[in-house]
């Protein structure tokens, strides 16, 4: 059978085209920009890609389309799908009926650690002889790949909130139907398409009435905002993570949470000691072993698997060292995701000077809606550099608002003439984009090589 994916450079999409090929399917596939690594890395697979989504897109004629949510009314293929009335479905119900639907789910959840704590389950499970399969929005290093069918009985997806398709409103993971359901943390986000907080947990309580009486759900013990959807109803048992008192919590015996306890209802299971830094990740790590433990892996193997675990790409990833400066990639999309980040890893380098390069990305970020935390966000900086978003909705006055020197540069040249002129020996720079930053570590790195 041939299915023909639009928007396939996606990490979404790729990884469900990746999927696909591996499970036998004949996959081709279209996206507006057709550019490396993704490009590089279908093509490896065998898989055809279209650039553009014009009508062409569709020769030769797939038996099925996969339609991505980055597409809407009015494109010359959508219009020719429609009026021709060919088989489509959106990405997240076509990986239910023909991958997920013959696996047990594990989904992971939340507005944040979402990639890190399916990368951390898949590996635990995997340390435990299980063999899942997972789909990813990003790489784990322990397995260099974003997504693989696996021969096991699970499959860990990480379970986004953004809509399925122009056809389908709903979130992506109302289609997965998990036994095992995370719910990391909740805030609000995704502005373009959720007009308050309430419309984002609506669509959670949506799938969290999906989980079975036989499954869990896994919360953690000190978010207000997932208490409210719980308290819409649940038919699921649920598991606890994070404060004294419940489930799974931790001792963090190393201020930057490299090293750690974990307790199980009160009692010392082991220590985990790994590369990660935070107390964010060790939370993700209580998750994920609960998580694990749902579906019988003894928490000890979980532990052991943990402290192997190797983090996930643009991580805080440590793109490399000039001169004695560091620079490290940071998929950052969010104030909450910039405070976390930098506070572990203040926590590591102590009183070494740190400063933080920001690309405002996503579209909450760069319209505006989180202008009054953000400065909040950054405080454990020492210096905050902004590339100016177009439109600019006035990002110069969140100088007036940070306790920290605020600098706002009109391109990434400009930024890169002055990390070249201004950073010193030891310094940390960490860049926070959930986009592609125009490659601003490598030609930092390189620039600083040349100095």
């Amino acid at each position: 059978m041939h299915i023909h994916i639009l928007g396939i450079c996606g990490t979404f999409m790729g990884g469900l085209a990746a999927l696909a090929k591996e499970a036998g399917f004949t996959v081709s596939g279209a996206d507006l920009s057709v550019y490396p690594p993704m490009s590089d890395q279908l093509c490896d697979l065998g898989i055809s890609l279209h650039e553009g989504y014009d009508e062409g897109s569709l020769n030769p004629l797939p038996d099925h389309i996969v339609i991505g949510n980055a597409l809407s009314r009015g494109k010359a293929v959508i219009e020719t799908i429609l009026n021709r009335q060919l088989p489509y479905s959106s990405g997240p119900e076509w990986l239910y009926h023909n991958i997920l639907q013959k696996r047990k789910v594990i989904a992971i959840s939340g507005t944040h650690g979402k990639t890190t704590t399916s990368s951390m389950v898949a590996w635990i499970l995997d340390a435990a002889g299980l063999q899942p399969g997972f789909l990813i929005g990003g790489v784990p290093e322990n397995f260099g790949v974003s997504a693989r069918l696996g021969q096991g009985p699970y499959f860990v997806i990480e379970a986004d909130e953004y809509d399925s398709a122009f056809f389908d409103k709903r979130s992506k993971f109302i289609h997965y139907h998990p036994q095992v359901l995370i719910i990391n943390n909740l805030e609000y986000d995704h502005a373009d398409i959720f007009p308050d907080l309430a419309s984002i947990q609506r669509q959670f309580h949506h799938v969290l009435r999906t989980v079975p009486s036989e499954g869990r759900v896994i919360v953690p013990a000190d978010d207000a905002n997932v208490d409210q959807v719980l308290a819409q109803g649940v038919c699921t048992p649920i598991v606890r993570f994070g404060e004294k008192g419940v489930e799974f919590t931790a001792q963090i015996l190393k201020d930057d949470g490299s090293e750690f306890e974990v307790y199980y209802q009160g009692q010392l299971q082991g220590r985990v000691s790994w590369p990660l830094v935070g107390q964010h990740n060790v939370r993700n790590a209580l998750a994920a072993i609960a998580a694990a433990h749902a579906v019988g892996v003894p928490i000890s193997t979980a532990l052991k698997a943990l402290a192997e675990f190797k983090n996930v790409k643009r991580r805080l990833e440590k793109k490399g060292q000039v001169r004695g400066i560091s620079v490290y990639d940071d998929f950052a999309h969010h104030p909450t995701a910039i405070a976390t980040t930098l506070q572990g890893l203040r926590a590591r380098i102590q009183n070494t000077r740190l400063m933080a390069v920001l690309e405002l990305g996503s579209y909450t970020m760069k319209t505006g809606v989180h202008k009054n935390s953000l400065p909040l966000s950054w405080n454990e900086a020492d210096q905050i550099l902004i590339l100016r978003p177009d439109p600019d909705w006035g990002v110069d006055d969140l100088a007036k608002y940070s306790k920290k020197p605020v600098s706002v540069f009109d391109t990434v040249d400009s930024i890169i003439a002055y990390l070249k002129t201004h950073a010193l020996a030891n310094d940390q720079i960490v860049m926070m984009s959930n986009k592609g930053f125009s490659g601003i570590c490598e030609r930092l790195l390189e620039a600083l090589d040349h100095e």
